[in-house]
């Protein structure tokens, strides 16, 4: 099969709800401390509250007698177009501070303990009045305890008060209702007693007024023998309308044959519709045109001398000579009719501008004559609605009614209307519980690390080549750096972070083993064999990695040799159990004190793999890396080994991971899952991108165990390669096929102990 070039689909993974969930589970404590304060809080504080109780009365406002008057339209609320209005500024004088005052100081009954918030005797409530006194506390303590609401689609108002003492809280509210409706009265009937002695006054005056108006009015019409003025004013405006009318329509015809004539008389007379429409023109136009063809056909057959051919072009001359005169005659007739329109426009403008001086002058005849009729009819309007008007008051102020009506008296309540305690208690549950998941998920926006192979591939454009799930132990808890009960049979420790080999089927064994068939798959038939594993900073779990990678290769069977690179904080012979005094290593050959062959230490408990230790501790890192010795030590060792995996410092501690890159055929970064910064890890990407490394792909470490399963398995990491999903498993299948069975028999002693 011909070798695939590797194609990234990295398009992102639309957020799913079950991601969500995750956040949710992450932060479950969080939440759960949250909810539980707001809701001690609460139920304290609605245990420690007061019983309130609340009475409600509720009130009918009417129009203001409208079925007791007998006449109609002389009730004064019918000037009143907006009933809801109306309604609105009684429900505000029901809350009104001056009824307030009034029910405080005639009721007796307050001031009682709920109102008592300065000395009772106070200036404002023995004077009765407001003005200028200061505001008594005790105002602001029953308005606080009076509410209004308005019935929808309806002319009631539920009015309600609350006291801690229902009988005194039914007293109150009945008292102030009743001085709500006292008030009305009298404010009524005041208006009215003003009203009736207003119109009286106003009466004479406006009757001496309209005698003299009309008598003005009669005395100008005969002087002026204006006795049909409406009918002459009607006939003249309406001629001179129609003599507008009638100078619009022949401006409109004289430009219009003024337009046809210019455009004749400048040559084109052919399209002009006068010509075509003649029918003399058009029979010599038709013969014309016969001849010519004619013409045309004997010329073509005799020649110009022949005397056929001559005599029909002096016809055609002749034909030319009567068609020249039609259009003369055409454009004269043409020119004839633009001269009448022009002088039918002329009479007909000058007839205008006599009829308009006609109206002006009847129009200077009527301005004193409206004046004084409209004056006369004005004063008459005026005294016929103030004698209604009185009439009205006067039958108003005999009758004692009003509008508003007591539907349902205020009551003694039962039971205390708050606190709501199983209300409020569940409020604060609703308001904990939302609260926590908006205190969660603020976190998790402020979380500036990388969580999910999402974020790998969204920030560095790269594949997530596999997803390593948190050393756990037995509760959950993450350890790291445990030795495993019992001994191997060459009596070292088994170290947790050697899975691939002390747990070869545990789910993390699965994670490196799918990083194995990822990094064999990036390049098809040729798979990389100098492999470098770096991070971006510490503590991210490469070296880990590094050493579960080289195990799982050496599994397929194939010579895997493991260098420890890293010269300044080695972790490779912690987990091999080999003493970094003991042996010599890389340094050492890298100084020229050591060869090869003595560096490389076989492992004593898995077979083909060989590792280099980083022996003694040098001064100069960097400068040991970027010897050429290196280089040399590489190209001798890729002739011995199927697979070399090298573990260097990470990227942004040390540029030791960088002079390294360049060596090898691929690069893995490991990233840990909350830990690694953002900006840090897309450092680190970039600087090895900018030594133009063959960066591989990106291993996801330390991930939650909450994590869904589908970041585990190892059918997702083919897909980034391009491979299909038959491919991708074939091509698994026969990279696993030769260490299944051997892996199965080797590990499962020593998985029966372990576990």
């Amino acid at each position: 099969m011909p070798q695939r070039i590797p194609t990234f689909d990295l398009s992102p993974r639309e957020p799913h709800l079950y991601d969500y969930l995750l956040i949710l589970r992450k932060h479950q404590w969080l939440i759960l401390s949250f909810l539980l304060a707001v809701v001690t809080i609460v139920s304290i504080a609605t245990f420690r509250m007061q019983p309130v109780y609340t009475t409600t009365s509720r009130i009918e406002i009417d129009r203001e007698n409208t079925n007791v008057l007998p006449f109609q339209g002389a009730d004064s609320y019918e000037l009143m177009a907006d009933m809801d209005n109306y309604i609105e500024t009684q429900s505000r004088i029901l809350t009104s501070e001056t009824l307030a005052l009034q029910t405080i100081r005639n009721s007796g009954l307050i001031p009682h303990g709920e109102m008592q918030g300065a000395p009772s005797g106070s200036e404002a409530i023995t004077s009765g009045s407001l003005a200028n006194h200061r505001r008594p506390p005790e105002l602001g303590a029953f308005l606080g305890s009076l509410g209004v609401r308005r019935v929808p689609q309806s002319r009631l108002l539920d009015v309600t008060f609350e006291s801690t003492d229902p009988l005194l809280a039914a007293e109150i509210l009945n008292a102030h209702i009743a001085n709500f409706m006292e008030g009305n009265f009298r404010s009524r009937y005041d208006t009215t007693a003003k009203a009736t002695s207003w119109l009286t006054d106003q009466l004479s005056d406006i009757k001496v007024q309209v005698q003299d108006s009309e008598a003005a009015r009669l005395a100008y019409e005969r002087e002026h023998q204006i006795w049909q003025l409406d009918d002459r004013q009607n006939i003249t405006t309406q001629r001179l309308a129609d003599l507008n009318k009638e100078l619009t329509d022949a401006q409109s015809e004289r430009m219009r044959k003024e337009a046809i004539y210019e455009f004749a008389k400048a040559g084109n007379l052919d399209v002009v519709p006068q010509m075509r429409e003649t029918a003399t023109f058009q029979e010599l136009t038709r013969k014309r045109s016969d001849l010519y063809q004619a013409y045309l056909d004997a010329l073509n057959q005799y020649g110009p001398n022949f005397p056929r051919v001559q005599r029909m072009q002096a016809q055609m001359k002749e034909v030319d000579v009567l068609l020249d005169e039609q259009k003369r005659k055409i454009l004269e007739i043409m020119g004839n009719d633009y001269n009448a329109a022009r002088q039918r426009e002329g009479l007909l403008n000058e007839a205008l501008n006599e009829q308009k001086g006609e109206v002006n002058l009847m129009a200077q005849s009527m301005v004193e004559y409206n004046i004084l009729r409209r004056q006369a009819e004005a004063n008459k309007a005026m005294y016929d609605g103030l004698l209604t008007k009185l009439k009205e008051a006067n039958i108003a102020a005999g009758l004692k009614s009003s509008n508003i009506r007591v539907v349902d008296p205020a009551m003694v309540p039962s039971t205390p209307s708050r606190p709501a305690k199983a209300k409020n208690i569940g409020l604060s549950f609703l308001v904990g519980l939302v609260g926590g998941i908006g205190l969660a998920l603020l976190r998790e926006y402020l979380d500036n690390t990388v969580k999910t192979p999402d974020d790998i591939e969204n920030l560095a454009h790269l594949p997530a080549l596999a997803v390593v799930p948190s050393f756990t132990n037995e509760n959950g808890t993450g350890r790291r750096g445990l030795v495993l009960a019992g001994a191997s049979s060459n009596g070292h420790d088994k170290r947790i972070e050697l899975v691939a080999q002390h747990l070869p089927k545990s789910q993390m064994s699965e994670a490196f083993r799918a990083l194995r068939t990822a990094m064999l798959l990036s390049q098809a038939d040729h798979p990389p064999q100098v492999v470098l594993v770096t991070s971006a900073l510490p503590r991210e779990g490469k070296t880990t990695a590094a050493a579960n990678l080289a195990v799982t290769l050496a599994q397929l069977g194939d010579r895997t040799l493991l260098i420890d690179a890293d010269l300044r904080k080695p972790g490779i012979g912690r987990l091999l159990n080999m003493t970094d005094g003991k042996y010599a290593g890389l340094s050492s050959y890298l100084a020229g004190v050591s060869s090869l062959d003595l560096v490389a230490v076989p492992h004593p408990a898995i077979p083909n793999l060989v590792a280099i230790p980083t022996g003694p501790l040098p001064p100069n890192p960097a400068d040991l890396l970027s010897s050429h010795k290196l280089a040399d030590a590489l190209r001798e060792l890729r002739s011995q080994y199927k697979f070399i995996v090298i573990d260097s410092p990470p990227v942004m501690a040390a540029t030791d991971a960088v002079i390294l890159s360049v060596q090898a055929d691929g690069v893995l970064l490991v990233v840990r899952s909350g830990e690694t910064p953002k900006e840090a890890f897309t450092r680190a990407r970039d600087l090895l991108i900018s030594v133009k490394c063959n960066l591989l792909g990106v291993v996801l470490n330390a991930v939650d165990s909450s994590a869904p399963d589908y970041y585990y398995s190892y059918r997702y990491y083919p897909y980034s390669y391009g491979y299909g999903p038959q491919e991708a498993a074939d091509l698994y299948g026969k990279t696993d096929a030769h260490s299944s069975e051997t892996e199965h028999s080797r590990y499962s002693e020593d998985d029966s102990q372990s576990l």
